[in-house]
C-alpha cells in the first residue's frame, strides 16, 4: 500500500478544475461558513480544546481528533458524543475531586471562546466580487456552527445581505437543512455546494447538488487523496471564481 502523504493540507497543491466553470449558470450557491467563507476552523479546533480541558489533556485531544474527522457536524453532536464516550474514561482517571463542567458548561465554554473570534478572522478573499458577478444567483449559508451565532455574527460583519436565501445552521443537520430548502423551493436547482469537508461532499450528493470543495482552510485528513480518488473539483479560495481573477490568468482551465 503506497504510504499516505500527511503533510498539512497547506503544503500540497490543491487538484484544479479541469473544465471551464460556468458559475453564473447556477440558481443557487449553498456555502458552508467554517473554512470556506470565514477563516474559522482552527479557532473552533482550539476551542474545542480548551473547553475540554478540565477533563485532561488526554480528554481534551481525543475530543480534537472527534471534531476533525467530523467536520461540518454540529457542536451538539460532538459535545454529546464527548460526554457519552470520552468522558466516562477521563473520570476513570481523575484523581482530584473537583467539580467538572457537564453538557451545558462545555457548550456555554465552547461558545464563549469562538464568539471573538468569529467577529475578528478573515473573510474569504473574492466574496464580494462573486455575489456581484452572480447578481441573480441566490445564495445561502448552510453551516454546522450555531444558526443564531452565524446570523448575529454575519449581520455584525455586514455580510449577512449577500445571502437572499438565509443562513442555516445547527442545531439542525446539514443534511436536514438542505433537503427542507429544497423541499420548500428556496434551494432552485442547478444548485451548487461550496464545502470543505466530507460531509460537506456527502450532503450534495444525496441531494443531487454538484459540489465545488474549497481547500485554503479545510482541516480534512487526506482530502486530496480523497479528492482524487473520488473525482471531487477543487479550488484553493472562492477568489478563484470569480471573473478578475480569471482575467489574471489564475485559475487554470486545463
Amino acid at each position: 500500500m503506497p504510504a499516505i502523504d500527511d503533510r498539512p493540507a497547506a503544503a500540497l497543491p490543491a487538484p484544479r478544475i479541469k473544465e471551464v466553470w460556468a458559475i453564473t449558470e447556477y440558481a443557487t450557491l449553498i456555502f458552508d461558513c467554517d473554512g470556506v467563507l470565514l477563516d474559522s476552523n482552527r479557532l473552533k479546533t482550539e476551542a474545542f480544546r480548551q473547553a475540554a480541558l478540565p477533563y485532561g489533556e488526554s480528554a481534551a485531544r481525543r475530543l480534537v481528533q472527534h471534531h476533525v474527522e467530523n467536520g461540518g457536524v454540529s457542536r451538539y453532536k460532538k459535545f454529546e458524543h464527548f460526554v457519552k464516550k470520552i468522558v466516562p474514561d477521563a473520570i476513570e482517571r481523575e484523581t482530584e475531586l473537583r467539580v467538572l463542567p457537564d453538557y451545558d458548561a462545555l457548550l456555554s465554554a465552547y461558545a464563549a471562546a469562538v464568539q471573538e473570534g468569529l467577529r475578528t478572522c478573515a473573510v474569504a478573499e473574492g466574496v464580494e466580487q462573486l455575489r456581484a458577478q452572480t447578481a441573480n444567483t441566490r445564495w445561502l449559508v448552510v453551516s454546522g456552527g450555531d444558526q443564531a451565532e452565524l446570523r448575529a455574527v454575519f449581520d455584525e460583519r455586514g455580510i449577512a445581505y449577500y445571502f437572499d436565501g438565509g443562513i442555516f445552521g445547527s442545531p439542525d443537520s446539514k443534511g436536514d437543512i438542505v433537503a427542507q430548502e429544497i423541499r420548500n423551493g428556496n434551494i432552485k436547482c442547478p444548485a451548487l455546494f461550496l464545502g470543505d469537508s466530507r460531509l460537506d461532499h456527502e450532503v450534495a450528493k444525496a441531494n443531487g447538488l454538484d459540489f465545488l470543495f474549497i481547500s485554503q482552510w479545510t482541516e480534512m485528513l487526506h482530502w486530496q487523496q480523497y479528492l482524487e480518488k473520488l473525482s471531487v473539483r477543487s479550488v484553493t479560495g472562492i477568489r478563484e471564481l470569480t471573473t478578475t481573477e480569471k482575467a489574471e490568468g489564475e485559475c487554470d482551465d486545463n
